[in-house]
């Protein structure tokens, strides 16, 4: 793994001492009373994270999406929910817009996403559409100068807090030549007539980040508000989810590594039968395994990083790196609460909080199945 350039190192250092002051110490209580950390996130907006990867006209900080992806490692070292919150604000939420948005829409949404006083969220799972996406019933019909958005949307991260401005959805415009559904995006500012953010899930896991499922019913907004060509939607939405995977990857490297960490203080401190328990090779391997399953999860999404900024193609690395990083994200979970014994299932260490939290990695933004398809498609199968 290459050493990572002065200006790298010196933002991980700096957001894992946040991680560690700020995050950790707040994590618990909100993850217990299922509230949304909103002076974490006014803290990481001042920062500067919201705004890494974005150009400094639009309030960003001039950075690149690896900046992000380390950034988010070290928040989901502690916290995923905090991690996930900055990755659906940055690289679902405020993403789509600077790639695919007018100059104006970047000038009026932007600014205030990159400096995190507001939050966006990414509206393409439905009901019957998760990983079969091009499987939308959502439609936004012309009516004059406006659309008239009718349909319902899960899973959507970022969507209902008090600080969310809008939600980026995916709806069907009308019909392609073969007879498809030409599928658009659309942006929905918060609090427009007919547009309802239903109650909060009540999840596993994520319990400090916000999810909601969405209703539209003859929700309008100008026409000015497609985002990007008409009918290339559901494309434009793929290639964010190809960036998405290496920020998720990221993620879950983190969360492996902080079971790592935890793993290793608890088997220096624990005793057993008059000695420290890191010193039975039975805890030893099991902590070394976890390492390596860490290590290699870094490995693979820097690696895609690496081609990302490059200009070259990564959709298959992006795969990799999520389905390697997730799978060592949910092993290592289960591997650091058998380290702790009964101490792991009580939600007061965080190893408890990480193998609830984990097993959606392996889900969101692609399941495992969904990138063993893309790398197979990647190898020409």
């Amino acid at each position: 793994m290459p050493e990572l350039e002065e200006h790298y190192a010196d933002l991980k250092s700096t957001v894992a001492d946040f991680a560690d002051k700020v995050v950790a110490p707040a994590s618990a209580e909100h993850d217990r009373n299922h509230t949304f950390p909103y002076e974490v996130v006014a803290q990481m907006g001042e920062m500067g994270l919201f705004g890494l990867p974005f150009p400094e006209e639009y309030g960003g900080m001039g950075g690149d999406y690896f900046a992000l992806a380390l950034a988010l490692e070290e928040l989901g070292r502690v916290d995923q929910s905090t991690a996930m919150t900055l990755e659906a604000g940055v690289g679902l939420g405020a993403m789509p817009i600077f790639h695919f948005g007018s100059e104006d829409q970047r000038r009026q949404w932007l600014p205030d996403l990159a400096a995190g006083r507001r939050l966006a969220g990414f509206g393409l799972t439905e009901p019957g559409a998760g990983s079969d996406a091009g499987a939308t019933r959502t439609t936004a019909r012309r009516d004059g100068d406006e659309w008239v958005i009718n349909g319902n949307k899960q899973f959507i991260t970022n969507s209902g807090t008090d600080i969310t401005s809008l939600v980026t959805v995916t709806a069907v415009t009308g019909t392609r030549e073969n007879g498809k559904k030409a599928i658009s995006t659309i942006i929905v500012p918060s609090g427009t007539p007919g547009f309802t953010v239903e109650p909060a899930y009540d999840k596993v896991g994520w319990n400090s980040s916000d999810t909601h499922p969405l209703t539209f019913s003859d929700a309008r907004v100008p026409v000015e508000n497609l985002l990007g060509e008409e009918g290339r939607g559901y494309a434009n939405f793929l290639s964010i989810l190809d960036e998405g995977r290496i920020a998720i990857a990221a993620v879950a490297t983190g969360a492996a590594q902080g079971c790592v960490d935890e793993s290793v203080k608890y088997a220096r401190e624990r005793e057993s039968m008059g000695q420290k328990i890191g010193s039975f090779q039975s805890i030893a391997f099991k902590i070394a395994r976890m390492e390596a399953r860490a290590h290699t999860a870094r490995c693979a999404y820097y690696e895609a990083a690496r081609l990302m900024l490059a200009g070259k193609p990564f959709k298959k690395e992006a795969a990799i790196a999520k389905m390697v990083a997730s799978e060592a994200a949910m092993d290592n979970a289960r591997d650091a609460t058998q380290v702790h014994g009964g101490y792991g299932f009580m939600n007061e260490y965080p190893v408890a909080r990480h193998y609830r939290d984990s097993k959606i990695l392996e889900i969101g933004e692609g399941t495992t199945e969904v990138q063993l398809m893309l790398i197979a498609r990647g190898l020409g199968l």
